[in-house]
């Protein structure tokens, strides 16, 4: 039970997540990540089984330093996606209960993907997963536009994960957001970060 969000911009994308981390319907724990960096240049939301999204996120995070490493340059954020799902789908009949978003920027430009446990994977605008999937979704529908500024998509996906944390009992505890552009990573801190940050 999680909430994750995930927007492409005209510059880039935006991921967000709660901190919420539950075991049923007990809180095992308040701050939990849910966004793993791949690379300088993807990230992935966290949505599922969190032993089995660690698995499968750190062979990605292995292949990609392989690839980098053999082909002197970051790996395409599809390639990669693309091998995630070949994982899946050639682990049947072994089911990973994993629902993640892809977010990264490459070469050609800002890309946006969602992979399901069965190996499924889609291009995106915008994209929510996790129980409070529902209600975020529908701010994203409401406030996506093809030509916003990272900027404004953070502020979009910020009240989409909001939104559920208002209303799923599987969601809250705060908020992460990172942004990806042709710089690379930035990670956005809640006021509630900062405060902590400063003490």
């Amino acid at each position: 039970m999680t909430t994750t969000v995930g927007i492409r911009a005209k510059d880039g994308v935006v991921l967000a997540a709660d901190k919420r981390v539950t075991a049923g319907y007990y809180i095992a724990h308040k701050r939990g990540e849910k966004i793993w960096k791949i690379d300088e240049h993807i990230v992935a939301t966290m949505s599922g089984g969190v032993a089995d999204l660690q698995g499968l996120l750190n062979v990605l995070t292995v292949v990609a330093k392989e690839y980098k490493s053999e082909h002197k340059r970051p790996i395409p954020v599809r390639v990669l996606v693309n091998y995630a799902s070949l994982l899946l789908f050639y682990s049947r009949p072994l089911i990973y209960i994993i629902h993640s978003i892809f977010g990264g920027y490459d070469e050609e430009g800002p890309q946006l993907y969602m992979l399901d446990w069965l190996g499924t994977y889609s291009r995106e605008r915008y994209i929510s997963t996790g129980s409070g999937s529902p209600y975020a979704m529908g701010v994203l529908e409401v406030g996506y536009r093809d030509d916003m500024t990272v900027d404004e998509a953070a502020k979009v996906a910020e009240s989409a994960v909001r939104a559920a944390m208002r209303n799923d009992p599987g969601s809250g505890e705060g908020i992460d957001i990172v942004i990806i552009t042709k710089d690379g990573l930035r990670r956005i801190l809640s006021a509630q970060q900062r405060v902590v940050i400063a003490e």
